[in-house]
């Protein structure tokens, strides 16, 4: 990967809808050479897939919770079943297994409490759970679907490679 792969990147991550020519105009390249790099990052996983990002208020689902998850079952299989429990809930816009004290952590995005309460209910119904913990954001500060880049390690363009 090298800056430009990283500008495209870049660029892609702030709106994915943008046509490939004018990509590689802001970029520096002609439509093909830069639709074969886009095309080279989607097969190397760079690029997991493109989404639309929706406004949560203007779908229902207003209400942000963060579930803290501890069990005293730390096996392959329980996490195998708790992560098909999970992956019915489609409330859950994201699951992480952690370090410390909390074993897992969910995000949760519902209409408001009592859905909050229903998933609940259904959660503990399908799997046993030693405690739950539950924090409701009361404001998002930021948001963003974009990784930072300045940590990709680049190397120089093809054609600096190529004249050394």
């Amino acid at each position: 990967m090298d800056r430009i792969d990283r500008r495209i990147l870049s660029i892609l991550q702030e709106d994915c809808t943008i046509p490939v020519a004018e990509i590689g105009r802001r970029v520096g390249l002609s439509t093909t050479p830069c639709w074969r790099r886009i095309q080279k990052l989607e097969e190397d996983g760079v690029i997991q897939r493109r989404v639309a990002i929706l406004d949560p208020k203007k779908v229902n689902v207003k209400v942000t919770a963060f579930v803290a998850i501890t069990t005293s079952r730390h096996n392959d299989d329980w996490l195998r079943k708790f992560a098909d429990v999970i992956s019915e809930f489609p409330e859950v816009i994201e699951f992480y297994r952690m370090a410390g004290q909390v074993d897992y952590l969910l995000r949760v995005a519902v209409p408001d409490i009592e859905a909050y309460d229903a998933f609940y209910k259904r959660l503990i119904a399908k799997i046993d759970i030693s405690d739950v913990s539950t924090s409701f954001a009361m404001e998002q500060i930021k948001s963003t679907s974009q990784l930072p880049l300045s940590y990709v390690q680049t190397e120089k363009p093809r054609a600096e490679r190529d004249d050394q």
